[in-house]
């Protein structure tokens, strides 16, 4: 959280990489929490890429490319940067750590 507001991370699950989320929607989250301690809303699990792709993935791919213009997703733990008006900011590599995307928040809020 930044002085000047605050940031809201949104989790959606997708097995479509390695199979890495088998599991049923509430066995995910517990993961997360207790190996991760993470506390951010997390969703149902979800595809990202192909003809079952969901609508949010369908725009946010969309809207950003990632670095090499590629729209699909290509591993687990892509990030999209949402700004206060809706719109994609910045989209990050499955690798980029959330100090790096920090670093871009402060014109944002």
């Amino acid at each position: 959280m930044h002085d000047q507001g605050a940031v809201q991370v949104l989790g959606f699950p997708c097995n479509q990489f390695g199979a890495q989320e088998p599991g049923t929607n509430e066995e995910i989250l517990e993961f997360a929490r207790s190996n991760y301690d993470a506390n951010f809303p997390m969703f149902s699990k979800i595809e990202v890429n192909g003809d079952n792709a969901c609508e949010l993935y369908q725009w946010l791919k969309s809207e950003k490319a990632d670095d090499e213009g590629k729209a699909d997703i290509s591993w687990n733990f892509a990030k999209f940067l949402i700004g206060k008006d809706g719109s994609v900011v910045a989209r990050f590599a499955p690798q980029t750590t959330p100090e790096k995307i920090d670093a871009q928040l402060g014109d944002l809020l």
